[in-house]
């Protein structure tokens, strides 16, 4: 990526950094007692996420095809600098409004010099994909769970029934996706973005028909590459599900009697309340609503939910300051450069 757009990706998560800062609403003192009552386990919770962006990567780098490159020796991406954008790219979407405003855009651009701009816009717009069909497959799975193993009634239960309904619907939905191809839909929609969208209309108007190209190459997922689609799958699955082990090691800090099973049924009812609110940088206010009701949920007091949620957010906003302070970091060059 040239360096004035990486600057201008890394200005964006600084200014996006210091308004949570100014705007976060708990006393610092009251901050720190919290971090001191979690200790080592706080410390475990941060290591816990460098899996989690690891099976994220591994997903990722499932659907990136270095195939058929037309009789060139096949570019070399290598793993760190994979690992890297992953982290940057997470940074950037929870730092932004409405998610997905500013990693997407950045992962297409490291990517493009490495591995062209076809297989990088593919690759990006698939695993993007895929990032959001786990989060609705999570959710289908877990109301699925918690209608069979926990004792619902009244509207929890309606609740849950909707969002069996809701995410089957999306999840069809998904696959006539990865059938079709959306890359050229979704750059025309990026293409209108503040800020940065006049710089991604340049590139989108520069490789337009290589666009069409890789909607194709999203598609070849369905049809000639279904293994590939189950890897990433799996990867990014198993990633959602840990991030109800991080909920379980805060409980485990506060030595509460909480169940693995029911720290995953709390960060898939939190992350689906949050992500209905996605218009909310690290979704605001949503996100410790909804550890507060699904607390509440499993009979557990508010001041349980208050914790989890503060950790979680301290948590958040510490990966958001090392995803944006990595992409001023280099992890080498690539050994051949292609340009689509």
């Amino acid at each position: 990526m040239k360096q004035k757009y990486q600057n201008i990706f890394w200005a964006l998560g600084l200014v996006a950094i210091a308004v949570m800062l100014l705007t976060f609403d708990i006393d610092y003192h009251e901050l720190w007692e919290n971090i001191r009552n979690a200790g080592w386990w706080f410390v475990a919770i941060m290591v816990l996420w460098l899996v989690i962006y690891l099976l994220n990567t591994f997903s990722w780098l499932s659907l990136l095809d270095l195939k058929n490159t037309g009789g060139a020796s096949a570019p070399k991406v290598g793993f760190l600098q994979m690992y890297k954008y992953t982290i940057s790219g997470f940074a950037l979407n929870d730092a932004t409004p409405c998610g997905l405003m500013g990693g997407e855009p950045y992962r297409i651009m490291e990517l493009t010099p490495l591995v062209g701009g076809v297989r990088a816009t593919s690759s990006v717009v698939a695993y993007t994909m895929m990032h959001v069909l786990c989060h609705i497959s999570f959710w289908l799975c877990s109301a699925i769970v918690f209608l069979i193993f926990y004792d619902v009634e009244g509207w929890i239960t309606g609740f849950c029934i909707a969002t069996i309904i809701v995410c089957s619907c999306l999840v069809y939905l998904f696959m006539i996706g990865y059938r079709k191809g959306i890359a050229d839909k979704l750059m025309r929609l990026l293409c209108k973005l503040p800020l940065i969208g006049k710089k991604i209309t340049g590139f989108y108007e520069k490789h337009a028909d290589a666009f069409v190209r890789a909607d194709k190459q999203i598609a070849s997922l369905h049809g000639e590459r279904r293994m590939a689609f189950i890897k990433s799958f799996a990867y990014e699955f198993a990633s959602r599900c840990l991030t109800g082990v991080e909920i379980y090691l805060i409980m485990l800090s506060i030595h509460s009697d909480a169940t693995l099973l029911d720290s995953i049924m709390i960060i898939a009812f939190t992350s689906l309340l949050s992500n209905l609110c996605f218009f909310m940088p690290m979704q605001l206010g949503a996100r410790e609503g909804g550890f507060a009701l699904a607390i509440a949920g499993l009979s557990m007091t508010g001041s349980v939910g208050a914790f989890v949620a503060i950790i979680c957010r301290v948590r958040d906003l510490l990966w958001i300051i090392i995803g944006v302070l990595l992409i001023k970091v280099r992890c080498g060059k690539p050994d051949v450069t292609v340009r689509v």
